[in-house]
């Protein structure tokens, strides 16, 4: 409940539902009486997290990540790791008694970025296309890279040993392919076994269940359980054309946004739920030294983000063609990097038995200033990032609305040829064979206007055609109402009724 009301609001005032959700938390976490939440950190790992990975993996269109694969790896990768360096390096000079394993654990914990607020954001305000696929094939990867370096800190901790650059180099590797590999063969099975279902809760449920067939036995085979449900979710995303019925995408689509909307949800409220516990029951003067080392450790990864992604595209930078572009789509990039739910997991799962010495309060060490990293990039570059994106007047591309418009003509001219070979094959049907060519031929009209001068009368009139249709509909449905309330149909037969409907209306809206 307060979930949709606080994403209610966050809609009406324009305020990323992360942020709000996070902030909300928080406040009735404070509240006097309110019992504490207490969020399981391998629910986060292997309830939450697959899931979401999987569905951003499955929509996350291949040629653009192919084509941004470079940045991509550069930020998932070498940037997680140069973040965990600094902030490593940072925790020694600023945390009392910190060991370099310790430290090394918080860099891995607070280096990767979530993308939910930011791709939101950018989502909502029309940024070039190359911004949000970067953003989005950033975030499939870079929790295998911090968890990778997370478990290693974490192993060289309990055993009071130095971490290895070369072994964790000779991990990385084993893992990433590994899980790779596993995602191939449970997608291939998945799509498989779709491919054989006409049953669409059937088929959904199998979809749902997917990301866990990923991600379970490749964690069981010590690989990475991370990338193997993101390259399942790549490779069925990629099929899905071939492997879903109309019905199933339609069903499943509406099945997916629901749960990934309800578990960002509660993951971000209970962010806000957790900080207000700690600062709760931790001593003041130390939460707000530690709180202290959280801005100082945020300031430090905004700062190593925006020198990696300046470095990233200096050539670009340097020539003159499109330098201002590259330059805005920089700043853009580098004010993303809010952190979230891998960070929110990955510090409360710091085994207290694992660590030597008072491990107590360094396990709440990090986990404070972790909290402080979330609170910080997220509400202060959650609210700021449209205003940053505004202030450089970035715009969006037109490549997508070609494509589309493209495509749409493409269709037609193919419909029409199909049209014309179905004339001969049912000469018997010419008012309909007719009725489908005048219709055809209307549409092609449409979007040849609109493709040769967008935003003219012809987009005007589309819109009306649209409100047209659309109060048709209404009529039939109010029809099919009082059909039903004077008993001359019952519920089953609306329903029915009422769902093709709504697919014409979803037709007509496409």
């Amino acid at each position: 409940m307060i979930v949709a009301v606080l994403v209610t609001v966050s809609r009406r005032i324009r305020v990323p539902y992360p942020v709000l959700l996070l902030l909300g938390g928080l406040v009735v976490g404070l509240i006097p009486g309110i019992p504490p939440l207490e969020l399981d950190p391998e629910i986060v790992f292997l309830v939450v997290l697959p899931p979401l990975l999987y569905v951003s993996a499955f929509l996350t269109p291949i040629r653009d990540f192919r084509t941004n694969l470079k940045n991509i790896s550069l930020l998932a990768v070498g940037l997680v790791a140069a973040s965990a360096a600094v902030v490593a390096a940072a925790a020694m000079v600023l945390v009392p008694g910190m060991t370099w394993p310790l430290a090394v654990a918080l860099g891995a914990i607070v280096s990767p970025p979530d993308a939910v607020a930011a791709t939101a954001i950018a989502q909502r305000l029309a940024v070039p296309r190359r911004v949000v696929s970067i953003l989005e094939g950033e975030s499939l990867l870079n929790d295998a890279t911090a968890l990778t370096i997370y478990r290693a800190a974490i192993a060289a901790a309990a055993a009071a040993a130095t971490v290895s650059v070369v072994g964790s180099l000779a991990s990385f590797v084993f893992v990433a392919l590994g899980g790779i590999l596993v995602g191939l063969v449970v997608g291939w099975v998945a799509a498989w076994v779709r491919t054989n279902l006409t049953d669409t809760p059937v088929e959904i449920t199998v979809s749902l269940i997917t990301p866990y067939a990923a991600y379970l036995p490749a964690e069981l085979f010590g690989v990475s359980g991370v990338l193997a449900a993101v390259t399942a979710g790549l490779y069925l995303g990629r099929r899905s054309s071939q492997i879903m019925g109309s019905e199933a995408r339609l069903a499943g689509r509406a099945v997916w946004e629901s749960l990934v909307f309800l578990l960002n949800g509660v993951v971000f409220l209970s962010i806000g739920f957790q900080i207000a516990s700690i600062s709760r029951q931790m001593d003041r003067t130390t939460l707000f030294q530690l709180a202290g080392v959280g801005i100082l450790v945020s300031v430090a990864l905004v700062a190593v983000r925006a020198l990696w992604i300046l470095g990233m595209n200096l050539k670009e930078l340097l020539s003159n063609d499109r330098r201002r572009t590259r330059l805005r789509e920089s700043i853009v990039l580098s004010w993303a990097g809010m952190r979230g739910v891998v960070s929110l997991a990955a510090a409360l799962a710091l085994p207290v038995s694992a660590l030597p010495g008072s491990t107590l309060t360094a396990r709440d060490a990090i986990i404070v200033i972790t909290f402080t990293v979330i609170l910080v990039t997220l509400v202060g570059q959650g609210l700021t990032l449209p205003l940053v994106i505004r202030g450089l007047g970035l715009g969006s591309d037109d490549d997508e609305g070609h494509e589309a418009s493209h495509a749409r003509q493409e269709l037609i001219d193919q419909a029409l040829r199909r049209i014309d070979l179905l004339e001969k094959k049912w000469p018997t049907h010419r008012p309909l064979i007719d009725q489908l060519r005048a219709s055809y031929q209307h549409r092609a009209e449409h979007e040849e206007q609109l493709h040769e001068a967008p935003g003219n009368e012809a987009e005007q009139e589309l819109v009306e055609h649209r409100q047209i249709r659309s109060e048709v509909i209404d009529a039939q449905r109010d029809a099919l109402r009082e059909m039903r309330d004077r008993g001359a149909i019952d519920d089953d037969v609306l329903r029915n009724i009422e769902r093709d409907l709504d697919l014409e209306e979803i037709r007509m809206e496409a």
